[in-house]
């Protein structure tokens, strides 16, 4: 009987506990089975705190790094941009010095604005530097493609979107007019725009409610949602049983942000059969086909949304023909299943040439 070596990988990233995508995707492995299937150690580099607290458990993430890694075929870590790029360097450094296999899974729907203008010389080639230490580098949406292909070798690059487990029993009957928000609550996500598209709709719909998941990070914002009074519930941040029982009842999703790599909350929202509306930038547009599986509008455009909303609140039909098609799409083409035997397959490169 043959025995079957299991991949020994050891993933890096934000903690488990984080309020975040990333969280959400690693949270979401562990929840499919992923350490059965493989031996499977993850390491937290950054926690929701103050900056002390957050440059504490970086410390403490690289020092277990540095104690752990000898043990594993494989380093795994996921990165944003900003501050998780620098934090996560060393990590990248160690492990090539390790001789270790590297996959830099990348998650930052900014990383444009970041690296090409936000950037000197000297950052940006010590950027390249390190990216190009990977053996493989994961890339979410195909806008992202294209700008790491400037930057790394072209053979490194894999195309590999978020994705999430197919959700069964969805019954709904498309006849409220509930919208539902799921992110960080700040000017980055549209929640102006969105407020203020509220606020002129919920005098034509009087049945109209706007649920908000997620922390506030803009205080001026929060006065915005408390004005609008008792139409607007300020959920905060909501545990995965909370925030399904809200996927399940809203009929109307909405993400109108500035950018976004290949935001979870989306692929939620139309998992659970939602009528999306959403930005028309990054992974989003990528997700989303404009009247066929949901409803694109530009960016920062506050009467295009209400525009949107509009229909979506008057037009049940609509609602349920975006909904249905928005279902259909993740169990086509990011179900969760799926994406794990890619991830199994993208763990055993090179393996022919052992």
């Amino acid at each position: 009987m043959t025995t079957v070596i299991k991949k020994k990988v050891l993933m890096i990233g934000p903690a488990r506990s984080v309020k975040g995508g990333v969280s959400a995707v690693v949270n979401d492995y562990y929840r499919a089975g992923l350490d059965k299937q493989i031996e499977l150690a993850y390491i937290g580099t950054m926690e929701d705190g103050s900056k002390w607290h957050k440059l504490l458990v970086a410390v403490k993430a690289l020092l277990t790094f540095l104690v752990s890694v000898n043990k594993f075929d494989i380093v795994h870590i996921h990165m944003a941009s900003d501050s998780s790029i620098y934090r996560k360097m060393p990590f990248i450094w160690i492990a090539c010095w390790k001789h270790k296999k590297i996959i830099i899974h990348q998650h930052g729907g900014n990383f444009r604005e970041f690296y090409f203008e936000h950037c000197g010389s000297f950052r940006q080639k010590l950027i390249r530097k390190t990216l190009n230490r990977g053996d493989k580098l994961l890339v979410i949406a195909p806008y992202l493609r294209e700008i790491f292909a400037q930057l790394v070798e072209e053979s490194k690059l894999v195309f590999f979107p978020n994705a999430i487990p197919v959700p069964s029993g969805i019954e709904k009957s498309y006849d409220g007019q509930d919208i539902l928000f799921l992110g960080r609550m700040c000017k980055e996500k549209g929640i102006e725009e969105l407020l203020d598209a509220c606020r002129v709709l919920q005098k034509e719909f009087p049945k109209l409610q706007l649920y908000l998941g997620g922390i506030w990070e803009d205080e001026g914002l929060k006065k915005k949602a408390d004005a609008l009074g008792s139409r607007v519930h300020q959920l905060g941040w909501i545990n995965t049983e909370e925030k399904e029982q809200y996927l399940r009842t809203c009929n109307i999703f909405v993400l109108p942000s500035y950018f976004e790599g290949h935001p979870m909350s989306l692929l939620e929202g139309m998992a659970f059969q939602c009528a999306c509306v959403g930005t028309d930038i990054g992974g989003i547009s990528q997700m989303i086909t404009d009247e066929e599986n949901g409803l694109l509008i530009p960016v920062k455009d506050e009467k295009a949304l209400e525009e949107a909303l509009r229909r979506l609140l008057s037009d049940r039909s609509l609602q349920e023909k975006l909904g249905r098609a928005a279902g259909r799409k993740i169990e086509q083409e990011y179900n969760l299943e799926k994406n794990l035997l890619k991830l199994l397959e993208v763990y055993r490169f090179g393996d022919e040439d052992a």
